[in-house]
């Protein structure tokens, strides 16, 4: 039973103490941080987990050097940290990165292990020099599942080297494609004659909710299989409704077993179709499923974000022609076949352009942000323009791709403001979903009261209250939870 619709509200208030004060090198290890022992991976959670590709980034010309080399990840059992009782309040640090001095804390990995990692971390330094936005994580895995829809060789430059893009790539591997890396960021697809969807890797198949994407490309290779439930992050109650309903106006038939979605076709038909939500994912594979029926399809309230666009150009090279990229209604004019070889380029990612911008403006720092797909982040500046953010555009440009508008930015810093205006996210072109949070620390610095209103997962404004523990001042108003 629902007791409420999934609403999180959160009020921020900037703590009376001045973020900027600073501490003494004598007491660095004393800033009230080390008192729980989650608190660095909640703060890595809440900071890190919606860009997905953190890891390996670095800053140029800057003492931040890159994450890998600045987050020494150790296998102990858990170093005792400092203990900050005793400090005084006014003492301990509240930039956000300087609270982070050499503590360590245990994060599970594995839900079904006991593998804990302990994150290092040394902070309290400014950044400056400039940074390039590397390639978007959820264009890399809806280009990759697209790709089974061509017969002929595809080559994929710009994929991100993460976690998800590896656990895509395995399960691709496991039905038979050919799928190597032939560099640092590209990636070869050879599709076999026949997919074998009985040998599918199932442990990766569940710690990713892409796999339900095959499902569009899949249809036009078999009549019949079945694919593993997704899982992926815990934000939330996360269906596959809209992909379901969407599906069926083809001639999808899907049944959900305890373990399995099992998925039938047997004639395949064009469909004037309204979706159920404005869904990313759900949008992507309803346009690789009408990529191969012949005729025309209708996609009314689809999602016109980043990743569905980078689909819809990737579509386009194959030779299927989509009317109305960028707008909530895609008509799609199917084609028999696809077998030709091709080479695209992913974009980059907005998500990682707005950590960059958050993380400057969390450190009170001057930064250049280069590479950053603006047409997906100007209502974003807007926002912290209305807050007093200093920030200015250097050049424009377009990515390798020939159609995502690129941009160099350059924030200083700024006294920020809280806005009267609550901030919460909305389908594109609202503020991005996985933008959301890092408005949080943002907020955390503003004069003022911030009302952070995070509608879409029931779960994940309480991970925003854990930086309270880094002295923050965030009060959940409005929590409300799905019980079953």
């Amino acid at each position: 039973m629902a007791l409420s619709p999934a609403i999180g509200l959160a009020r921020v208030h900037r703590r009376c103490v001045p973020h900027d004060a600073e501490t003494p090198s004598s007491e660095m290890n004393s800033t009230g941080f080390a008192t729980c022992p989650k608190q660095v991976a909640f703060f890595f959670d809440f900071f890190l987990k919606f860009s997905y590709n953190t890891f390996g980034i670095r800053f140029a010309n800057s003492e931040l050097v890159a994450a890998k080399e600045k987050l020494e990840i150790v296998k102990s059992r858990g170093e005792a940290a400092p203990n900050s009782r005793g400090v005084p309040r006014h003492r301990r640090r509240r930039n956000a990165f300087g609270l982070i001095q050499e503590y360590c804390t245990h994060m599970k990995t594995n839900k079904t292990d006991n593998i804990t990692l302990d994150f290092k971390v040394k902070g309290g330094k400014k950044l400056h020099g400039s940074i390039a936005t590397n390639f978007s994580k959820n264009g890399s895995v809806g280009l990759l599942c697209a790709s089974l829809l061509n017969k002929g060789i595809t080559t994929l430059h710009g994929i991100a080297r993460i976690e998800e893009v590896f656990r895509v790539i395995e399960i691709l591997q496991s039905i038979g494609a050919k799928v190597k890396w032939i560099n640092q960021n590209s990636v070869q697809i050879i599709p076999p004659r026949n997919f074998k969807l009985k040998n599918i890797n199932v442990q990766s198949s569940v710690k990713t909710r892409s796999v339900v994407m095959l499902i569009g490309p899949l249809i036009h290779k078999l009549s019949s299989f079945s694919l593993p439930h997704a899982q992926g992050c815990n934000l939330g109650r996360r269906t596959i409704a809209a992909h379901t309903y969407a599906l069926e106006e083809f001639g999808v038939k899907i049944k959900t077993t305890s373990q399995n979605y099992e998925i039938s076709t047997s004639k395949l038909k064009t469909a004037n179709i309204v979706m159920y939500e404005s869904g990313d994912t759900a949008c992507e594979n309803i346009l690789t499923a009408a990529a191969l029926i012949q005729g025309i399809t209708t996609i009314s309230f689809a999602s016109a974000n980043y990743m569905v666009q980078e689909v819809c150009f990737f579509l386009e090279a194959l030779g299927v022609k989509v009317d109305g990229i960028g707008t909530s209604t895609l008509i799609v004019h199917g084609i028999k076949g696809i077998n030709k070889d091709i080479e695209y380029w992913n974009s980059e990612d907005p998500i990682e352009s707005m950590m960059f911008i958050s993380a400057c403006i969390v450190t009170d720092s001057k930064l250049t942000i280069t590479r950053c797909p603006i047409d997906f982040l100007s209502l974003e500046l807007e926002k912290l323009k209305r807050m007093n953010l200093k920030f200015k555009i250097l050049k424009r440009y377009y990515s390798y791709n020939g159609r995502t508008k690129l941009a160099d930015i350059e924030i200083f810093p700024s006294k920020l403001k809280a806005l009267v205006d609550k901030i919460h996210s909305n389908p594109y072109p609202g503020i991005n979903i996985d933008n959301l949070p890092f408005f949080v620390p943002i907020a955390i610095r503003a004069k003022g009261q911030t009302m952070i209103h995070d509608w879409v997962y029931e779960n994940r404004a309480i991970y925003f209250t854990e930086l309270n523990r880094l002295g923050a001042n965030i009060t959940l108003a409005d929590p409300h939870l799905y019980s079953a």
